[in-house]
């Protein structure tokens, strides 16, 4: 059996401990740390290579499926390995510049969120999601506290306080899926809720319900997404960009467990956590622009075109084809290595401004290198909004492609451009302010420093390069896709002696 599957978790595991240790100098922890979180690029490619190939499954200490603690690879847990890894070092690469002095221990934490994220990814089993949740949730509370400022600490207690909310209904949703069908593994589940008699089924129903709560929180869903704008807006730029896969960690679970657990097997309760995705989808879309238009500073416009982002992917989901998931998985790339690139971008722009001026979209005084960071913002804004012929378009084109000539097609059209024009608005006003309205007064800010520079570019140049190499990005999704939507495969990797028990 290969140990390939578990390697990005224990190396964040061990490397974390190991830095919360050590008594080293900073740039010591800095050379480790860094060492660690770009192993995890090659770790996470070779997973995806491997997961082309057929399902990975990792039993820890040899228990067989479903009494043991199991790991999963697929194609979907390896793309996601990948872009959480594309987008950690760009973060940490940021970060050394001297965000990460701002307080104590931020490198141990940074791994073990790196830890709880990936472990979430590649977990198969529903209490070990619940323990990864537990350990990034951990981890992300003091990374949102890393430094000062009375902000951080108002945003920080809403954000603990909701999570707080959120786990304790997920212990309740765990805790009767395992009363009524006493498994917690996700394959083993999927097997017996599609074998459920009808008298036990709402009760499992109200378990799927109560679970899309907790990952509607998670994802940032309305109405549950009021905490991520003050949260995202108050956290410095590394931590705010590494939140960027937060929102897709209960992305990634909804669609984990409503195609796996909840598929066609079981139509009644799919059927009722589907029929919550579509309006809630569309309202969230639609309430991320408005935020983004009235947003008073760059790192709020960029938190709400998270929620925007939000909202679009989970149409997708409800639409739940193939091409629309397609379009979502994409989408998903885009948006997190694109957001990820804004808030680093607003991190340089606070830093170059002075504390005076910050992030706050106000006259201010002249930006040094404006050719520089005009073209990066521009480019970004372009990406983010959709606008030909970058990522953007192209994820919003497969998704409104997918969406038909239908009924869906007459609500989802107008709510997606809608909030794309908005948010072109949104980001044209923040655009104008910061390099074309200017003051008498002199910059009190830091010169443009080129490491950060370079981990912003290193994300940005992800949405000319998703455009070039769209087509083996959209085959190995259209792969990915079909995989999610015949789960039997899934199924029988981790449980071969229940190979064809779905029909």
């Amino acid at each position: 059996m290969s140990h390939l599957p578990i390697l990005p978790i224990f190396l964040s595991m061990v490397v974390g401990a190991a830095l919360l240790l050590m008594r080293g100098s900073m740039d010591f922890k800095r050379g480790i740390s860094l060492l660690a979180t770009f192993a995890q690029l090659p770790l996470a490619l070779m997973l995806l290579l491997q997961a082309s190939q057929g399902t990975l499954v990792y039993t820890l200490g040899n228990w067989a499926p479903p009494f043991g603690i199991v790991l999963v690879v697929d194609r979907l847990a390896a793309l996601m390995l990948v872009i959480t890894a594309v987008l950690a070092c760009a973060a940490l690469l940021y970060a050394v510049r001297g965000d990460d002095a701002a307080g104590r221990n931020f490198h141990p934490l940074f791994q073990f969120q790196l830890m709880g994220i990936t472990g979430a990814f590649l977990t198969g089993d529903l209490f070990n999601l619940f323990v990864f949740f537990e350990i990034l949730l951990i981890a992300s509370y003091a990374l949102l506290l890393h430094g000062v400022g009375s902000a951080r600490v108002r945003a920080g207690l809403h954000y603990v306080l909701l999570n707080l909310t959120g786990s304790a209904l997920f212990l309740i949703a765990v805790g009767t899926l395992y009363g009524v069908l006493g498994t917690l593994n996700m394959a083993d589940l999927a097997v017996r809720i599609s074998e459920l008699p009808r008298t036990e089924q709402p009760l499992v129903g109200a378990a799927g319900m109560l679970l899309l709560v907790v990952f509607g929180l998670k994802t940032a869903v309305f109405p549950l997404y009021f905490w991520l704008p003050r949260a995202y807006a108050a956290s410095s730029a590394p931590v705010a960009a590494l939140f960027a896969i937060m929102t897709k960690v209960g992305l990634y679970s909804i669609l984990r467990v409503y195609t796996l657990m909840f598929g066609e097997q079981a139509d009644t309760l799919a059927q009722l956590v589907n029929g919550w995705l579509w309006p809630l989808a569309l309202v969230t879309l639609v309430l991320g622009a408005v935020g983004a238009l009235a947003a008073a500073t760059l790192t709020g416009l960029i938190a709400y075109l998270v929620v925007v982002s939000v909202g679009t992917m989970l149409a997708g989901l409800a639409m739940g084809t193939p091409e629309a998931l397609r379009a979502t998985l994409f989408y998903l790339m885009h948006s997190t290595w694109i957001t990820g690139a804004l808030f680093l971008f607003a991190g340089v722009v606070q830093r170059v401004r002075g504390p005076r001026f910050a992030a706050r979209l106000v006259a201010g005084p002249s930006l040094p290198r404006p050719m520089l960071l005009g073209g990066v913002f521009f480019l970004a804004a372009m990406s983010i909004v959709g606008m030909p012929p970058l990522s953007g378009f192209i994820g919003k084109l497969l998704l409104l492609s997918a969406a038909g000539t239908g009924e869906l097609a007459a609500w989802l059209y107008p709510v997606v451009l809608g909030s794309g024009l908005l948010s072109l608005v949104a980001l044209s006003r923040a655009g104008t302010t910061l390099f074309w309205r200017q003051t008498d007064v002199a910059a009190s800010g830091e010169p443009v420093d080129g490491l950060r520079m370079t981990a912003l570019l290193l994300l940005l140049l992800a949405s000319p390069l998703l455009v070039v190499f769209a087509e083996p990005v959209l085959t190995y999704l259209a792969a990915t896709a079909d995989q999610l939507l015949q789960p039997q495969s899934y199924i029988d990797a981790v449980l071969p002696a229940h190979s064809e028990v779905i029909p």
